[in-house]
């Protein structure tokens, strides 16, 4: 299955205590007022805390291919999250990122990447 932020309504699967959900990625349509409009973080964000007072536990969504500005390559173990509730209790995902290595800011030309679980790009 594939799984696009761009999606009329976008989904992410995670894994989370042991079980495989379906859920919202990201607040990139405005469906709450308190949560980032977008799917991503950056990781230097949860170190600072941010997430904390959001009640954000650390998730794993499963892949074995990413997308990025047109590029498609392969991801070994699945990418890193945060889950979080909006304020009706919903529960949102957003992939954690960090700058991007410079391979892949040439491959995608893009200046974050996703943060995978156990591997480097």
């Amino acid at each position: 299955m594939r799984f696009y932020y761009r999606d009329r309504r976008p989904r992410l699967p995670i894994w989370r205590d042991g079980r495989l959900m379906v859920v919202r990625w990201g607040n990139g349509r405005g469906q709450s007022r308190f949560l980032p409009a977008t799917g991503w973080t950056w990781q230097s964000t949860i170190d600072e805390g941010y997430w904390r007072n959001l009640d954000g536990v650390y998730v794993d969504i499963p892949a074995s291919l990413g997308y990025d500005r047109g590029v498609w390559y392969r991801i070994r173990q699945g990418i890193r999250g945060i889950l979080v509730p909006d304020e009706r209790g919903a529960a949102v995902a957003y992939m954690i990122c960090e700058p991007a290595s410079h391979y892949y800011q040439v491959m995608t030309r893009s200046t974050r990447m996703p943060v995978l679980i156990e591997e480097r790009i």
